[in-house]
């Protein structure tokens, strides 16, 4: 596929549109509709920022193929590791109730007395109130789309690294 300069700063900017999207509807969802968050929902969000950032600075500047391809691979990380929090929150969705882990404190109280991986290896183990499923698009749940979503944006990342840009 090859695209204009002004084209490829689109298909650039798309992902940027798309998580800031999606981090407006979390925030609707948390104050206006009073659902709060879990903790593997906030690193969900926090997975979207770091996404769009990395389109973001994309495209501020034409980047040749290897800055291209340097910043496809840092949000091809940063969705992957998106896949694998929202994986975990919809297995976490699929677990008996019996089977589900403890809820743990929240993130500020343990970041506030926890280094920073100990904080990360206690969410993605416990906090059972990620088990609870209290919103539903079409029988799926909000970590379901999230999931979809960062498979999404996985997918277009790889194509966006190999778009030509026309010579002008």
């Amino acid at each position: 596929m090859t695209l204009t300069k002004n084209q490829f700063r689109f298909a650039t900017l798309l992902p940027f549109i798309f998580c800031v999207s999606v981090l407006a509807y979390a925030l609707y969802v948390e104050h206006v509709m009073f659902l709060m968050p879990c903790n593997l929902c906030i690193l969900q969000r926090i997975v979207f920022v770091g996404i769009g950032l990395w389109f973001l600075i994309a495209s501020f500047k034409p980047t040749q193929f290897w800055g291209r391809k340097l910043i496809g691979v840092l949000a091809l990380l940063t969705t992957a590791c998106g896949v694998a929090v929202s994986g975990r929150h919809v297995w976490m969705q699929g677990l008996p109730p019996e089977l589900v882990p403890d809820c743990g404190p929240s993130i500020e109280m343990m970041m506030d007395t926890s280094p920073l991986w100990d904080v990360l290896k206690n969410i993605l183990s416990a906090s059972g109130n990620c088990a609870d499923i209290q919103w539903q698009l079409f029988g799926m749940s909000m970590p379901t789309w999230t999931l979809i979503s960062f498979i999404g944006l996985f997918i277009y990342t790889l194509i966006w690294m190999f778009i030509r840009i026309e010579k002008s």
